[in-house]
């Protein structure tokens, strides 16, 4: 099933699922163009670390983890707070993870994204979420079914259970790739190349395998909704980065 990602009115320019904020209590969604929040780009730091305070203060959570992605499979659950003494709206990075799960009201998932597919899953009775950073490596490498297994672990989460949605990405029609990409997903290189691969197909084809019944597919495309998104493809590597977002839309007030 197509879904579209709604723009929200506000400072920040954002994309997100309303039908999951009124359904089920929970904020999904990612950032877009022109607000880069790459921070391992050229750019000065101070204006980036600036763009970074204004989304956390936008997003109102007392928690923001930040995984640091290396196109792994590596998946984490999320405890808050993680600071000590946690301050109002915290952003903790955590190096060299894809994806990340929790429970905590107070937690707000985020993964960055100019091209690759962010993996949205939620159970909605018990208000389990999980949110994965995906692309071809990733996908060949079954990140989904690790956090899958994760949720299983912590929560005793079911996959058919849940809810699941693969956001703004490339599409098939702008990812050109090679044999390695097409054979590492599961598929046959046939004929000469270069060839193209919707990841997001790709991956809801492992979600059924797994049991996931309830599946939506963002309608956006990175690249060719370039007015709107940042492409690492599109832009011969050169463009910026989103963040794609997930936790409960009701955090509790962090105390003075």
């Amino acid at each position: 099933m197509r879904v579209q990602e709604s723009p929200i009115d506000g400072s920040i320019p954002r994309y997100e699922l309303t039908d999951w904020r009124e359904r089920y209590g929970v904020v999904a969604g990612i950032t877009g163009r022109p607000f880069d929040l790459g921070l391992w780009s050229d750019q000065p730091v101070g204006q980036v670390m600036t763009r970074w305070r204004q989304f956390r203060d936008a997003m109102g959570f007392p928690d923001c983890v930040l995984g640091h992605q290396c196109h792994g499979t590596d998946v984490r659950w999320q405890d808050a707070p993680h600071a000590e003494v946690p301050a109002p709206h915290a952003l903790t990075l955590l190096d060299r993870i894809d994806g990340h799960a929790t429970a905590s009201a107070g937690t707000l998932l985020l993964v960055t994204a100019a091209d690759c597919i962010p993996i949205y899953l939620l159970e909605p009775r018990k208000k389990v979420l999980a949110l994965l950073h995906s692309g071809w490596r990733g996908t060949a490498g079954g990140i989904l079914g690790k956090g899958l297994d994760l949720l299983r672990e912590r929560a005793g989460v079911d996959p058919g259970d849940l809810v699941m949605h693969l956001g703004v990405g490339i599409c098939g029609k702008c990812y050109e790739v090679g044999a390695e990409v097409i054979e590492g997903v599961g598929l046959r290189a046939d004929g000469d190349g270069p060839w193209h691969v919707d990841l997001r197909e790709r991956l809801a084809h492992q979600a059924r395998a797994a049991g996931v019944r309830d599946i939506s597919i963002s309608g956006w495309c990175s690249a060719h909704d370039r007015d709107r998104f940042f492409s690492h493809r599109a832009s011969g590597g050169r463009d910026g980065r989103m963040v794609a977002y997930l936790g409960l839309s009701h955090p509790p007030t962090p105390s003075p």
